[in-house]
């Protein structure tokens, strides 16, 4: 109960610091300070990986998947106080919440159909994605970030892929980073063929952001990308209030995750579940709308604390936790459609 309660917490202070525009304790970026690279050598460096031992991932897991994802999870140095760059992946407190709130909450929703792969990196702090942090520091911190993404996932495919199919998962700066993974590793690349879907959730994607990688727009469909931005419903992100403002585009590819296709509205009985933060599934919560490059959620229903959801305008916080059941459902069935059409 304690650990629920520390979750929920966290989950919290990160909604309320999603959902304003801060000033955030900063300094100039050097190389000196930049902490020490993860070793991907070494499993101490993988927030998941199958042959973890302690994983929040093992309940779930099936030991006949033949699939493998390779998730990238959000941001979660948020601190206005932290006037880091990038994280320390060997701190204890910011592992546990990559722990105990990402891999435990998102990553799950892909454990009971494929081998997770979820490298510990440097990410960079939340203020490295507006003004004036991005020119001031932010852009060489990202590339810190992205390069251990990229290291971790050669070391995966030198060392465990072994020719099995891919997912590609991840959100926020985590789909940031999967879209160059898709980009130098994928797009118009013999890779290509290995890769069953890609879920790039709570990023900003043009419809031709990739050269051979399109965007799905059928449940089975397979060899593409899904992505979304969840807003509460009539809500747009605010000029200079919301940072989220900065990067929405109207044009931004939107699947629908309950229906996954372009349908503009879905029934709240056609929701499959979205997974709380007391470890239940909640089905037939939420109902949603496609609008303007992002997607509106309903006030999700029979959930605890629920009302505590009518202060936050931005729900980026929940793009997969609001349709977990959706997500691992939806990646089962396409996993048997790659299956289906690749047998040897």
């Amino acid at each position: 109960m304690i650990s629920n309660i520390k979750n929920i917490l966290y989950v919290l202070i990160f909604i309320l610091v999603s959902s304003c525009k801060s000033t955030y304790d900063t300094k100039p970026f050097t190389n000196i300070d930049v902490p020490n690279a993860p070793n991907y050598n070494n499993l101490n460096s993988w927030a998941a990986h199958p042959e973890l031992k302690n994983s929040p991932l093992l309940e779930f897991y099936n030991e006949e998947s033949k699939v493998d994802v390779f998730y990238i999870y959000p941001t979660i140095i948020t601190e206005t106080s932290d006037s880091d760059w990038n994280a320390d992946t060997f701190n204890s407190e910011t592992r546990d919440n990559i722990i105990n709130v990402a891999i435990k909450y998102q990553a799950s929703a892909w454990a009971s159909s494929a081998r997770v792969f979820s490298p510990f990196y440097r990410q960079v702090h939340y203020r490295a994605f507006f003004e004036p942090y991005t020119s001031n520091g932010g852009r060489p911190a990202y590339e810190i970030a992205y390069a251990d993404v990229k290291g971790a996932f050669d070391h995966y495919l030198e060392n465990y892929n072994d020719g099995r199919p891919i997912i590609i998962a991840g959100h926020s700066q985590g789909s940031g980073h999967g879209m160059r993974i898709l980009k130098e590793y994928f797009d118009d690349k013999p890779l290509k063929k290995k890769l069953v879907a890609a879920y790039l959730i709570g990023a900003n994607i043009k419809h031709d952001e990739f050269n051979s990688i399109q965007p799905m727009y059928n449940a089975e469909e397979t060899g593409g990308f899904v992505n979304w931005n969840s807003y509460k419903k009539n809500k747009k992100p605010r000029i200079n209030k919301d940072p989220a403002y900065n990067s929405w585009k109207e044009n931004n590819v939107v699947v629908n995750p309950i229906t996954w296709d372009r349908q503009s509205k879905s029934d709240i009985a056609d929701h499959k579940g979205l997974y709380f933060y007391d470890e239940k599934v909640y089905p037939k919560s939420i109902k949603v709308e496609l609008t303007s490059g992002m997607l509106w959620v309903s006030l999700p229903k029979n959930i605890p604390n629920r009302l505590f959801l009518r202060l936050i305008r931005n729900y980026h916080f929940g793009d997969i936790n609001l349709f977990w059941e959706d997500i691992r459902l939806n990646t089962i069935t396409r996993i048997n459609s790659y299956l289906k059409d690749n047998r040897d």
